[in-house]
Protein backbone atom coordinates (compact mmCIF):
# COMPACT_ATOMS: atom_id res chain seq x y z
CA UNK A 1 0.00 0.00 0.00
CA UNK A 2 1.34 3.17 -1.12
CA UNK A 3 0.56 5.96 1.80
CA UNK A 4 1.59 9.21 0.42
CA UNK A 5 -0.41 9.94 -2.88
CA UNK A 6 0.55 13.46 -3.69
CA UNK A 7 0.85 16.58 -1.40
CA UNK A 8 -1.56 19.38 -2.04
CA UNK A 9 -0.56 22.85 -2.85
CA UNK A 10 -3.49 25.03 -2.59
CA UNK A 11 -4.26 28.44 -1.33
CA UNK A 12 -5.89 27.72 1.80
CA UNK A 13 -2.60 25.37 1.97
CA UNK A 14 -0.18 27.48 1.80
CA UNK A 15 -1.44 29.87 3.78
CA UNK A 16 -1.36 27.46 6.63
CA UNK A 17 2.29 26.34 5.62
CA UNK A 18 2.95 30.35 5.85
CA UNK A 19 1.59 30.80 9.33
CA UNK A 20 1.32 27.36 10.74
CA UNK A 21 4.39 25.12 9.43
CA UNK A 22 1.27 22.82 8.45
CA UNK A 23 1.76 20.81 5.01
CA UNK A 24 -1.48 18.65 3.86
CA UNK A 25 -1.52 15.59 1.64
CA UNK A 26 -3.89 13.30 -0.05
CA UNK A 27 -3.10 9.62 1.73
CA UNK A 28 -4.31 6.29 1.05
CA UNK A 29 -8.04 5.81 2.58
CA UNK A 30 -6.96 2.98 4.24
CA UNK A 31 -3.77 4.61 6.13
CA UNK A 32 -4.32 5.43 9.72
CA UNK A 33 -2.20 8.29 11.35
CA UNK A 34 0.75 6.48 12.76
CA UNK A 35 1.45 5.13 9.26
CA UNK A 36 0.95 8.39 7.62
CA UNK A 37 3.21 10.02 10.20
CA UNK A 38 6.26 7.80 9.84
CA UNK A 39 5.81 7.60 5.85
CA UNK A 40 6.21 11.33 5.58
CA UNK A 41 9.21 11.10 8.70
CA UNK A 42 10.82 8.50 5.82
CA UNK A 43 10.37 10.03 2.90
CA UNK A 44 11.41 14.43 3.46
CA UNK A 45 13.20 13.41 6.77
CA UNK A 46 11.40 15.92 9.32
CA UNK A 47 9.89 15.61 12.89
CA UNK A 48 6.70 15.44 12.46
CA UNK A 49 4.38 16.94 16.21
CA UNK A 50 0.54 16.16 15.19
CA UNK A 51 -1.00 14.65 12.07
CA UNK A 52 -5.19 15.23 11.74
CA UNK A 53 -7.01 13.41 9.04
CA UNK A 54 -10.58 13.96 7.09
CA UNK A 55 -12.58 12.55 4.62
CA UNK A 56 -13.57 13.45 1.95
CA UNK A 57 -16.59 12.44 0.34
CA UNK A 58 -17.14 12.38 -3.98
CA UNK A 59 -19.69 15.09 -4.74
CA UNK A 60 -22.34 13.89 -7.57
CA UNK A 61 -21.73 15.75 -10.84
CA UNK A 62 -23.66 15.91 -14.15
CA UNK A 63 -23.37 17.38 -17.25
CA UNK A 64 -25.94 17.89 -20.34
CA UNK A 65 -24.63 16.24 -23.44
CA UNK A 66 -26.65 15.62 -27.02
CA UNK A 67 -27.56 12.36 -25.54
CA UNK A 68 -28.72 13.62 -22.39
CA UNK A 69 -27.78 14.19 -18.84
CA UNK A 70 -24.78 11.80 -17.97
CA UNK A 71 -24.18 11.46 -14.19
CA UNK A 72 -20.99 10.48 -12.14
CA UNK A 73 -19.43 11.42 -9.12
CA UNK A 74 -16.01 12.48 -8.43
CA UNK A 75 -13.71 10.69 -5.99
CA UNK A 76 -13.38 10.18 -2.80
CA UNK A 77 -10.19 10.36 -0.77
CA UNK A 78 -8.16 11.10 2.81
CA UNK A 79 -6.63 14.60 3.47
CA UNK A 80 -4.28 14.46 5.96
CA UNK A 81 -2.66 17.91 7.58
CA UNK A 82 0.71 17.24 9.23
CA UNK A 83 2.37 20.11 11.96
CA UNK A 84 6.14 19.87 11.91
CA UNK A 85 8.46 20.89 14.63
CA UNK A 86 9.44 24.62 14.56
CA UNK A 87 12.41 25.64 12.05
CA UNK A 88 11.43 22.44 9.62
CA UNK A 89 10.17 22.62 6.84
CA UNK A 90 9.31 20.30 3.77
CA UNK A 91 10.74 21.67 0.03
CA UNK A 92 8.38 19.74 -2.67
CA UNK A 93 9.92 21.44 -5.80
CA UNK A 94 13.99 19.79 -5.26
CA UNK A 95 14.49 16.89 -7.34
CA UNK A 96 14.35 13.85 -5.10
Amino acid sequence: MEILKKPLLTEKVTQLTEKLNRYAFKVDHRANKIQIKSAIEAMYGVNITAVNTMKYVGKLKTRNTKAGAVSGRAATYKKAIITLKDGETIDFYSNI
